[in-house]
């Protein structure tokens, strides 16, 4: 791999930029100054500092953030996106959420630049899971739950079965706890306006082996390789 793409895609900048960077000197590799942007290195074995800092070299990025209400889940709108959350991220530009929260929607959100991972999250096919915290009008019947554990014909098409939990009910309003294997637009919302139970909060609270624990609302970190690697063979990817 060329140095300056090594350096630009740990995060130095642009092409560009970093070419500027290697020509001032400060750029070594394996302890040797070098202003040659041309020069290939390996990754995996040389060892390349900026200013006498190691650079790691990382070209897959797996962020969870637990995305506010207020954001558009789109890596470009007229509107705030998520992609703000995450700007000091190296090369964040390049990264895509997976899936779509709505506007209104909190909770768990993956953003990454794997996109074949992207792809099998989010395709029916695989099934993976997605774990719902909904606040909604009024009291559930055992009808109407099993109607959504069986699957609701929402016209355009029937939902899969959906696992279902009461957690509490009041005069008012219940919070039910929704699992999902796919991810229609509007879907969960959709399921119970169907059933006369209007969503008034939505809040996602695991995607696959994923879990957003405590994690602060509009915080991100990143995942860990164990959390990646389990998430992958969800997927059905090694």
């Amino acid at each position: 791999m060329r140095l300056d793409r090594f350096l630009a895609e740990s995060g130095y900048g642009t092409r560009k930029e970093v070419k500027k960077l290697i020509k001032s000197g400060i750029v070594k590799v394996n302890g040797t100054t070098v202003r040659d942007a041309s020069r290939r290195i390996k990754p995996e074995s040389d060892i390349v500092t900026v200013d006498g800092d190691e650079v790691f070299h990382i070209d897959r990025f797996y962020i969870m953030l637990n995305k506010p209400a207020g954001y558009i889940t789109s890596t470009k709108d007229r509107e705030l996106t998520v992609m703000e959350l995450i700007c000091d991220v190296p090369r964040f530009e390049n990264l895509f959420p997976v899936g779509r929260l709505d506007k209104d929607t909190t909770g768990l959100l993956l953003i990454t630049n794997d996109g074949e991972l992207a792809h099998r999250l989010t395709h029916p096919k695989w099934k993976v899971p997605k774990v719902y915290l909904a606040t909604v009008e009024g009291k559930l019947s055992e009808k109407e739950i099993k109607k959504l554990q069986n699957g609701i014909n929402l016209g355009d098409f029937i939902t899969k079965p959906a696992r279902v939990k009461v957690l509490t009910e009041n005069r008012d309003d219940s919070q039910v706890e929704i699992e999902i294997t796919e991810g229609k637009y509007h879907q969960v919302k959709r399921m119970f306006e169907k059933i006369g139970h209007p969503v008034k909060r939505l809040h996602r609270v695991s995607f696959g082996t994923l879990k957003l624990g405590n994690l602060p609302e509009g915080e991100y970190r990143f995942l860990t390789e164990e959390e990646v690697k389990k998430l992958k063979e969800a997927a059905g990817l090694r």
